[in-house]
């Protein structure tokens, strides 16, 4: 079964890939791996909700917002290596919650991204993986997510 239908059983679809919003590009190859920007959870151009996991923004909130993060660099990926089926394996997930002075959940957070890419790839979708509280994030994002794919 391709990605894109995996995609299309789980009801989700890539989105088109998110304009950065500095001097970067949104991933870039490096031997037979891609590593991604971090990705905000834009969506249509928009983030759906900013500020602090744990003040203005819930966990079960964040964490699906962690899922958007992962779509956009999954689409950042294949913007650069064409197709998705290509993936043989995720390597590492690196998680950022801007978080409340209080709040400890973003190990929970960030499955929300480790889980997607789970129900995608299977077992090529397990991972290392950081999950890190920071201060801010840009656009007052409460969550932002890169990845690193291996590829064939």
């Amino acid at each position: 079964m391709s990605i894109e239908d995996r995609l299309a059983e789980l009801g989700l679809a890539l989105p088109p890939v998110v304009p950065p919003v500095a001097a970067y590009v949104p991933a870039q190859i490096s031997g037979n791996l891609v590593y991604t920007a971090g990705q905000l959870p834009m969506i249509g151009g928009v983030l759906p909700a900013t500020g602090k996991v744990g003040a203005e923004v819930g966990a079960d909130e964040a964490k699906e917002f962690a899922r958007v993060c992962a779509l956009n660099a999954l689409a950042a990926a294949e913007s650069v290596i064409g197709s998705l089926d290509r993936v043989t394996k995720v390597v590492k997930v690196v998680g950022f919650v801007a978080s409340a002075p209080d709040f400890t959940g973003q190990p929970g957070v960030v499955n929300g991204a480790s889980e997607l890419l789970g129900e995608i790839f299977g077992e090529a979708g397990t991972h290392a993986r950081s999950a890190v509280g920071v201060a801010v994030l840009p656009l007052d994002a409460p969550v932002e997510v890169e990845l690193v794919l291996e590829f064939a």
